[in-house]
């Protein structure tokens, strides 16, 4: 947590309470592609509240409901019957998604990846894949919760040995009939930003089917343009069943959704799925303003570009920074993992080093992975090119003190 307090944001930059200036790399952890009050949303809202602010959906229906799910159904990977719920928060998303998938199923086992985030609630910390600080004190979990390591060529994990551990997993553990649902994250958030590689989601893809279980895919930090796609599981030629999605869809407001084939959504009862404030009007108004903005101003392509230009940054520092391991990503969910020189030792020490460097000079930056070694970047799809390059500048300042 920063040791200073917000006063006002606009697009790429924050200002403290008591006048410093940061360029915002960390965007409310992916919330925020639109950036700071884009004045499109600043409109939208303000027009909402001129009309009304809560009834709750399922008491009092409202259109703007309705369009938006229809628009998710369009946008969304495949040109199969969907349908979609709205939700709060990313981890309620999960919740909900795990609810439908055993709903439809009427299995209880649900399997995820080490290094996995899903939220901070007990389903979703029992999913989740990294112990300190999601889950230590907090147990026990909901049962019938199963990992198995994702893929990371960097760490020596591939796609055939988490293929591996999942076939012995059906053999030691859980019936693969008794599986509800296959979850993980396109690219990884928490877990350090790994991508999923093509080969290993076209082979999840073919044993669910293989098996009778759903594939879900958690997209809350990866939708709406991070990616250089609009979803990332655009990048793959595979089609999950249901996807969840949050942080970015709503440009600040707390809003979530489930999106998947029709046939599935509808397993749940009346009434199973809801909420008192889910797709709340104020939140629904903002996320039509961030789908016309994000198509309005390309910031699909310009998310790749941005993403493009930092890989070339950061892999120009190699020669400079022997720390340097990795620099990966799809379009701008880009990482930089930091090892010892010499040797395959995670650096957590130098990536905090980096960090405080940066924001001492006022670039605002977040650390992740599993052994804290790995700094993401996340600003606003929307930042103006000379912020963006006084923000590299800092940023090699940072990596070479």
């Amino acid at each position: 947590m920063c040791q200073f307090y917000a006063a006002r944001a606009l697009n790429a930059e924050l200002w403290d309470v008591e006048g410093r200036r940061y360029i915002d790399f960390a965007a409310g952890i992916a919330v925020l592609n639109t950036g700071h009050r884009h004045p499109a949303l600043v409109a939208a809202m303000q027009a909402q509240l001129d009309l009304f602010t809560h009834t709750c959906y399922q008491v009092v229906p409202y259109e703007s409901y309705i369009s938006l799910a229809e628009r998710i159904n369009a946008i969304t990977p495949g040109a199969h019957a969907k349908k979609t719920a709205l939700f709060s928060t990313g981890a309620e998303a999960v919740e909900n998604a795990v609810k439908i998938a055993r709903a439809a199923t009427g299995r209880p086992a649900v399997i995820a990846f080490s290094g996995a985030f899903h939220g901070r609630t007990m389903m979703g910390m029992a999913l989740t894949g990294k112990v300190v600080p999601y889950k230590v004190g907090f147990g026990p979990f909901p049962a019938e919760v199963y990992h198995v390591p994702f893929p990371i060529a960097l760490h020596g994990v591939s796609p055939a040995d988490s293929l591996k551990a999942l076939h012995t997993l059906f053999k030691a553990d859980v019936d693969p009939r008794q599986v509800a649902a296959i979850i993980l994250e396109p690219v990884q958030g928490e877990g350090g930003f790994y991508a999923a590689p093509p080969e290993f989601m076209r082979a999840l893809r073919a044993l669910c089917d293989e098996h009778g279980i759903l594939l879900i895919v958690d997209e809350v930090q990866t939708g709406f343009g991070r990616t250089g796609k609009l979803f990332a599981m655009e990048h793959y030629d595979v089609l999950p069943d249901l996807m969840t999605m949050a942080k970015s869809m709503a440009g600040g407001m707390p809003l979530s959704a489930v999106c998947g084939r029709a046939e599935l959504m509808d397993a749940p009862l009346p009434g199973g799925l809801g909420g008192t404030y889910a797709g709340n009007p104020m939140a629904v108004a903002s996320a039509h303003a961030v789908l016309d903005v994000i198509e309005r101003e390309g910031l699909v392509e310009r998310g790749a570009a941005l993403g493009r230009r930092l890989g070339e940054h950061l892999n120009g520092l190699r020669g400079k920074v022997p720390q340097i391991a990795d620099v990966r990503g799809l379009g701008a969910m880009m990482a930089v993992e930091f090892m010892q020189p010499g040797g395959r030792e995670p650096d957590s020490a130098f990536t905090k080093r980096v960090q405080a460097r940066a924001l001492e000079r006022g670039l605002l930056l977040l650390t992740c992975g599993v052994h804290g070694n790995v700094i993401r970047f996340l600003f606003p799809l929307t930042i103006e090119d000379a912020v963006m390059e006084e923000a590299l500048a800092i940023l090699s300042q940072a990596m070479q003190d």
